[in-house]
Protein backbone atom coordinates (compact mmCIF):
# COMPACT_ATOMS: atom_id res chain seq x y z
CA UNK A 1 0.00 0.00 0.00
CA UNK A 2 1.28 3.66 -0.95
CA UNK A 3 2.19 5.63 2.17
CA UNK A 4 -0.27 8.50 1.13
CA UNK A 5 -2.69 5.47 1.15
CA UNK A 6 -1.82 4.17 4.58
CA UNK A 7 -2.22 7.64 6.24
CA UNK A 8 -5.86 8.04 5.37
CA UNK A 9 -6.31 4.29 5.48
CA UNK A 10 -5.88 4.62 9.27
CA UNK A 11 -8.80 7.27 9.96
CA UNK A 12 -11.65 6.52 11.97
CA UNK A 13 -14.57 4.86 10.47
CA UNK A 14 -17.70 6.49 10.01
CA UNK A 15 -20.94 5.03 9.60
CA UNK A 16 -23.17 4.94 6.19
CA UNK A 17 -19.46 7.69 5.01
CA UNK A 18 -18.03 6.44 2.00
CA UNK A 19 -14.10 6.46 2.15
CA UNK A 20 -12.30 7.65 -0.96
CA UNK A 21 -11.40 4.20 -2.81
CA UNK A 22 -7.41 3.09 -1.81
CA UNK A 23 -6.94 2.86 -6.07
CA UNK A 24 -7.59 7.38 -5.66
CA UNK A 25 -5.09 7.20 -2.78
CA UNK A 26 -2.11 5.02 -4.55
CA UNK A 27 -2.42 7.07 -7.93
CA UNK A 28 -2.69 10.41 -5.77
CA UNK A 29 0.54 9.17 -4.37
CA UNK A 30 2.33 7.69 -7.21
CA UNK A 31 1.59 10.86 -9.48
CA UNK A 32 3.73 12.84 -6.58
CA UNK A 33 1.29 15.44 -5.50
CA UNK A 34 1.89 17.70 -2.26
CA UNK A 35 0.49 16.46 0.49
CA UNK A 36 -1.82 19.45 0.97
CA UNK A 37 -3.39 19.08 -2.50
CA UNK A 38 -3.83 15.26 -1.72
CA UNK A 39 -5.75 16.23 1.03
CA UNK A 40 -7.81 18.68 -0.66
CA UNK A 41 -8.72 16.48 -3.57
CA UNK A 42 -9.52 13.71 -0.83
CA UNK A 43 -11.84 15.95 1.31
CA UNK A 44 -13.64 17.44 -2.15
CA UNK A 45 -14.08 13.99 -4.25
CA UNK A 46 -15.58 12.15 -0.38
CA UNK A 47 -17.99 14.88 -0.46
CA UNK A 48 -19.27 14.30 -3.94
CA UNK A 49 -19.16 10.69 -3.47
CA UNK A 50 -21.33 10.59 -0.49
CA UNK A 51 -23.96 12.96 -1.80
CA UNK A 52 -24.55 10.13 -4.41
CA UNK A 53 -23.22 7.49 -1.77
CA UNK A 54 -26.76 4.95 -3.09
CA UNK A 55 -24.86 5.04 -6.31
CA UNK A 56 -22.04 3.08 -7.32
CA UNK A 57 -19.59 5.31 -8.32
CA UNK A 58 -18.63 4.16 -11.91
CA UNK A 59 -22.50 4.72 -12.85
CA UNK A 60 -22.73 8.65 -11.98
CA UNK A 61 -23.18 10.54 -15.04
CA UNK A 62 -22.43 14.05 -16.80
CA UNK A 63 -25.77 15.30 -15.34
CA UNK A 64 -25.48 14.45 -12.38
CA UNK A 65 -22.18 16.05 -12.13
CA UNK A 66 -23.31 18.77 -13.37
CA UNK A 67 -26.51 19.38 -11.20
CA UNK A 68 -24.33 18.60 -7.96
CA UNK A 69 -22.27 21.38 -9.33
CA UNK A 70 -24.73 23.98 -10.04
CA UNK A 71 -26.02 23.25 -6.50
CA UNK A 72 -22.68 24.43 -4.92
CA UNK A 73 -23.41 27.99 -6.95
CA UNK A 74 -26.58 28.29 -5.70
CA UNK A 75 -24.64 28.23 -1.89
CA UNK A 76 -22.39 30.84 -3.10
CA UNK A 77 -19.36 28.08 -2.81
CA UNK A 78 -16.39 30.04 -4.71
CA UNK A 79 -14.55 29.43 -8.21
CA UNK A 80 -11.90 28.10 -6.94
CA UNK A 81 -13.68 25.27 -4.65
CA UNK A 82 -16.19 25.06 -7.55
CA UNK A 83 -12.97 24.30 -10.04
CA UNK A 84 -11.32 21.97 -7.22
CA UNK A 85 -13.90 20.04 -6.89
CA UNK A 86 -14.37 19.19 -10.65
CA UNK A 87 -10.60 18.76 -10.79
CA UNK A 88 -11.20 15.94 -7.62
CA UNK A 89 -14.01 14.38 -10.00
CA UNK A 90 -11.83 14.14 -13.39
CA UNK A 91 -8.84 12.59 -11.17
CA UNK A 92 -11.27 9.89 -10.20
CA UNK A 93 -12.48 9.02 -13.61
CA UNK A 94 -10.21 10.29 -15.96
CA UNK A 95 -6.89 8.54 -14.16
CA UNK A 96 -7.87 6.55 -11.83
CA UNK A 97 -10.12 4.35 -13.91
CA UNK A 98 -9.01 5.69 -16.85
CA UNK A 99 -12.12 7.18 -18.60
CA UNK A 100 -10.99 10.25 -20.44
CA UNK A 101 -12.71 13.03 -21.14
CA UNK A 102 -16.22 11.53 -18.84
CA UNK A 103 -17.04 15.44 -17.56
CA UNK A 104 -15.26 16.81 -20.90
CA UNK A 105 -18.47 19.39 -21.50
CA UNK A 106 -19.29 20.51 -17.69
CA UNK A 107 -18.28 24.28 -18.13
CA UNK A 108 -16.17 25.85 -15.46
CA UNK A 109 -16.39 28.56 -13.87
CA UNK A 110 -15.08 31.76 -15.80
CA UNK A 111 -11.20 32.11 -14.12
CA UNK A 112 -11.04 35.83 -13.36
CA UNK A 113 -8.94 37.71 -15.21
CA UNK A 114 -5.60 38.99 -13.08
CA UNK A 115 -2.03 39.50 -13.67
CA UNK A 116 0.75 37.74 -12.25
CA UNK A 117 2.19 39.57 -9.27
CA UNK A 118 5.72 40.07 -9.84
CA UNK A 119 9.00 41.21 -8.10
CA UNK A 120 12.09 43.47 -9.71
CA UNK A 121 15.48 41.59 -9.73
CA UNK A 122 16.94 43.97 -7.03
CA UNK A 123 14.01 42.29 -5.03
CA UNK A 124 14.85 38.17 -5.72
CA UNK A 125 18.99 39.43 -4.94
CA UNK A 126 17.78 40.89 -1.55
CA UNK A 127 15.81 37.92 -1.48
CA UNK A 128 18.80 35.49 -1.54
CA UNK A 129 21.09 37.63 -0.15
CA UNK A 130 18.72 37.48 3.41
CA UNK A 131 18.49 33.50 3.46
CA UNK A 132 19.71 31.26 6.63
CA UNK A 133 22.72 29.02 5.31
CA UNK A 134 23.28 27.80 1.53
CA UNK A 135 20.60 24.90 1.57
CA UNK A 136 17.86 27.86 2.11
CA UNK A 137 19.78 30.11 -0.76
CA UNK A 138 19.99 27.15 -3.19
CA UNK A 139 16.13 26.63 -2.59
CA UNK A 140 15.04 30.08 -3.72
CA UNK A 141 17.54 30.58 -5.99
CA UNK A 142 16.38 27.25 -7.98
CA UNK A 143 12.68 28.56 -7.80
CA UNK A 144 13.65 31.53 -9.44
CA UNK A 145 16.78 30.56 -11.36
CA UNK A 146 14.82 27.78 -13.59
CA UNK A 147 10.97 29.26 -13.21
CA UNK A 148 10.23 26.32 -10.85
CA UNK A 149 6.67 25.71 -9.30
CA UNK A 150 7.14 24.86 -5.52
CA UNK A 151 5.82 20.84 -5.93
CA UNK A 152 8.67 20.77 -8.84
CA UNK A 153 11.00 22.07 -6.35
CA UNK A 154 10.20 19.13 -3.87
CA UNK A 155 10.19 16.53 -6.48
CA UNK A 156 13.65 17.24 -7.64
CA UNK A 157 15.89 14.10 -7.05
CA UNK A 158 19.80 14.49 -7.45
CA UNK A 159 19.95 12.99 -11.12
CA UNK A 160 17.53 15.51 -12.33
CA UNK A 161 20.41 18.10 -11.87
CA UNK A 162 22.24 17.67 -15.14
CA UNK A 163 25.13 19.31 -15.53
CA UNK A 164 26.77 18.15 -18.39
CA UNK A 165 23.80 19.61 -20.24
CA UNK A 166 22.99 22.35 -17.91
CA UNK A 167 19.57 21.30 -17.91
CA UNK A 168 16.98 20.67 -14.78
CA UNK A 169 14.77 17.70 -15.88
CA UNK A 170 11.22 17.75 -14.36
CA UNK A 171 9.16 14.70 -14.45
CA UNK A 172 5.73 14.64 -14.34
CA UNK A 173 5.15 18.15 -13.57
CA UNK A 174 1.63 19.76 -13.46
CA UNK A 175 -0.58 18.14 -15.99
CA UNK A 176 1.96 14.91 -15.73
CA UNK A 177 4.13 16.80 -18.23
CA UNK A 178 8.03 16.24 -18.41
CA UNK A 179 10.13 19.18 -19.44
CA UNK A 180 13.77 20.89 -18.90
CA UNK A 181 14.48 24.19 -17.84
CA UNK A 182 18.10 25.79 -18.02
CA UNK A 183 20.13 24.99 -15.41
CA UNK A 184 22.32 28.46 -14.42
CA UNK A 185 26.04 28.04 -13.64
CA UNK A 186 25.87 30.45 -10.50
CA UNK A 187 22.87 28.03 -9.37
CA UNK A 188 25.18 24.84 -10.56
CA UNK A 189 28.36 26.39 -8.29
CA UNK A 190 25.89 27.05 -5.04
CA UNK A 191 24.35 23.33 -5.45
CA UNK A 192 27.65 21.83 -5.28
CA UNK A 193 28.64 23.67 -2.38
CA UNK A 194 25.63 22.96 -0.72
CA UNK A 195 25.26 18.84 -1.50
CA UNK A 196 29.13 19.32 0.24
CA UNK A 197 27.75 20.82 3.49
CA UNK A 198 24.14 18.34 3.64
CA UNK A 199 24.75 15.17 1.56
CA UNK A 200 21.62 14.93 0.83
CA UNK A 201 20.97 11.01 -0.45
CA UNK A 202 17.80 10.84 -2.77
CA UNK A 203 15.39 14.25 -3.10
CA UNK A 204 17.90 17.13 -3.88
CA UNK A 205 16.50 19.11 -0.92
CA UNK A 206 15.50 16.49 2.00
CA UNK A 207 13.73 17.21 5.03
CA UNK A 208 14.38 15.20 8.80
CA UNK A 209 15.40 11.47 8.03
CA UNK A 210 15.88 11.90 4.30
CA UNK A 211 12.24 12.36 4.03
CA UNK A 212 10.71 15.05 0.65
CA UNK A 213 11.23 18.19 2.05
CA UNK A 214 7.69 20.16 2.69
CA UNK A 215 6.13 22.56 0.39
CA UNK A 216 5.08 24.71 4.13
CA UNK A 217 8.90 25.04 4.47
CA UNK A 218 9.92 26.12 1.01
CA UNK A 219 7.62 28.75 1.78
CA UNK A 220 8.56 29.63 5.07
CA UNK A 221 11.87 30.32 3.77
CA UNK A 222 10.63 32.45 0.96
CA UNK A 223 8.90 34.62 3.43
CA UNK A 224 11.50 34.72 6.31
CA UNK A 225 13.88 35.60 3.71
CA UNK A 226 11.43 38.81 2.26
CA UNK A 227 10.88 39.69 5.48
CA UNK A 228 14.56 39.74 6.44
CA UNK A 229 14.98 42.11 3.55
CA UNK A 230 12.93 44.52 4.32
CA UNK A 231 10.44 43.57 1.43
CA UNK A 232 6.73 44.53 2.55
CA UNK A 233 5.34 42.39 0.08
CA UNK A 234 3.59 38.69 0.46
CA UNK A 235 6.19 37.26 -1.03
CA UNK A 236 5.30 33.41 -2.30
CA UNK A 237 7.56 30.64 -4.30
CA UNK A 238 5.15 31.08 -7.05
CA UNK A 239 5.91 35.24 -7.47
CA UNK A 240 9.65 33.69 -7.63
CA UNK A 241 8.24 31.79 -10.82
CA UNK A 242 6.21 34.85 -12.31
CA UNK A 243 9.20 37.00 -11.83
CA UNK A 244 11.61 34.25 -13.68
CA UNK A 245 9.18 34.69 -16.97
CA UNK A 246 8.91 37.97 -16.82
CA UNK A 247 12.32 39.36 -16.73
CA UNK A 248 13.39 36.60 -19.26
CA UNK A 249 10.27 38.92 -21.66
CA UNK A 250 12.11 42.09 -20.49
CA UNK A 251 15.64 41.13 -20.93
CA UNK A 252 14.54 39.97 -25.01
CA UNK A 253 13.39 35.83 -24.95
CA UNK A 254 11.35 34.66 -27.44
CA UNK A 255 7.60 33.85 -25.68
CA UNK A 256 7.87 30.27 -27.16
CA UNK A 257 10.60 29.70 -25.48
CA UNK A 258 9.34 30.70 -21.88
CA UNK A 259 6.48 28.62 -22.81
CA UNK A 260 8.78 25.69 -22.95
CA UNK A 261 10.54 26.53 -19.62
CA UNK A 262 7.25 26.87 -18.21
CA UNK A 263 5.89 24.01 -19.08
CA UNK A 264 2.45 26.10 -20.47
CA UNK A 265 0.44 23.67 -22.85
CA UNK A 266 -0.13 27.01 -25.01
CA UNK A 267 1.39 30.81 -25.60
CA UNK A 268 -1.95 32.27 -24.25
CA UNK A 269 -0.66 30.91 -20.77
CA UNK A 270 1.95 32.70 -21.06
CA UNK A 271 1.35 36.16 -23.07
CA UNK A 272 0.19 37.01 -19.31
CA UNK A 273 3.18 37.81 -19.20
CA UNK A 274 3.27 40.35 -22.08
CA UNK A 275 0.71 42.46 -19.68
CA UNK A 276 3.45 42.69 -16.46
CA UNK A 277 6.72 43.45 -18.48
CA UNK A 278 7.83 47.30 -18.37
CA UNK A 279 10.46 47.29 -20.93
CA UNK A 280 8.05 48.15 -23.47
CA UNK A 281 6.48 50.61 -21.11
CA UNK A 282 9.37 52.41 -19.55
CA UNK A 283 9.80 54.03 -23.25
CA UNK A 284 6.36 55.86 -23.13
CA UNK A 285 6.06 58.94 -21.68
CA UNK A 286 3.23 60.25 -19.67
CA UNK A 287 1.40 62.97 -21.26
CA UNK A 288 1.39 64.39 -17.61
CA UNK A 289 4.82 65.31 -18.29
CA UNK A 290 4.44 67.46 -21.37
CA UNK A 291 1.97 69.54 -19.29
CA UNK A 292 3.75 73.57 -18.82
CA UNK A 293 2.81 73.76 -14.31
CA UNK A 294 3.84 76.38 -12.51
Amino acid sequence: MDHIAKLFHNRSKKENYRFVPISYLNKLGSKGYAFSTVKTYVSLFEKVSNHFKDDDLVSIDEQMIQDYLQGLVRIKKSDSYINQMLNSIKFYYEVVEGMPNRFYSIDRPRKKSTLPKVISMEEVQMIIENTNNIKHRCIVSILYSAGLRRQEVLNLKLEDIDSKRMVIRINAGKGFKDRQTILSKKVLLELREYYKQWKPKKYLFEGPKGFQYSGESVSRIVKRAAKKAGIQKNITPHILRHSFATHLLENGTDLRYIQVLLGHGSTKTTEVYTHVATNNIKGIQSPFDSLNLG
